[in-house]
Parts: C-alpha cells; structure tokens; sequence
C-alpha cells in the first residue's frame, strides 16, 4: 500500500480557522501549512478562493434592503409604462401635425394662425 496515494480531508470548520487566522495575520501561508502539516501547497491557496474574503476583491457586491428589489420592479414598470405613453404622444403630434399641413394645403388654412375659423363643409 506504500506506492497509494493517501488523500487527506478537512472538515469545513476547519478549512475556515485557518483561512481566519491568516487573513487576521496570526499566520503566514506557510507558516500556516507547517503548523497544520498541510501537505498541499496549492491547498490553502483554493481554500482562500472559496472561503476567504479576498474573493469579493474586483467584484461588485450589491446589498438590498428588504422591498428594494420589489421598489425596483416598480420602477421598471413605471418606466415601461411612461416610454408607451411618450411613444403615443409622439404618434398623436405627428398626426396633428400632418393634418394641419394638409388643411393649409388642401382647404388654404392656416390652422396654427386662425384657430377660430369655422371650416365650412365642402
């Protein structure tokens, strides 16, 4: 059995300690590793990746209050609802504006001028 491979397995809590006395400085990687008899040198590495607070280094983290993301969907929705309402509004001005030129063409109006005129039927 000497030619095996022995694999060595650490309990979370554990893994945990040390990566917390070495953020606090109690330990350096090393140091760390020679006091636990930590075989593996990239060991401690990739339990600071996953444990260790230095995974949140060059990420963003946002924290939300609760009802936030509910305030948030509101908002989205409101903004949806206001951009259909400026896009009707935009339609409507384009009609009006095209009807006015076509009075002015076809019936000699001016409408923009004489808003008081009554158009007779023709």
């Amino acid at each position: 059995m000497s030619g095996q491979k022995q694999w060595i397995r650490y309990s979370e809590a554990f893994k945990q300690k040390v990566i917390k006395e070495i953020e606090e400085g109690k330990h350096s990687i090393g140091e760390a590793r020679k006091i636990y008899d930590i075989k593996g040198y990239g060991t401690i590495y990739e339990w600071i990746k996953k444990y260790g607070k230095n995974h949140l280094i060059g990420k963003i983290v946002r924290v939300e209050m609760k009802g936030e993301k509910d305030r948030l969907k509101e908002l989205e929705k409101e903004n949806k609802r206001l951009k259909e309402a400026m896009s009707d509004m935009v339609m409507e001005n384009r009609c009006l504006t095209n009807l006015i030129s076509l009075a002015k063409r076809e019936l000699g109006i001016d409408l923009k001028k004489n808003l008081n005129i009554k158009i007779s039927k023709k």
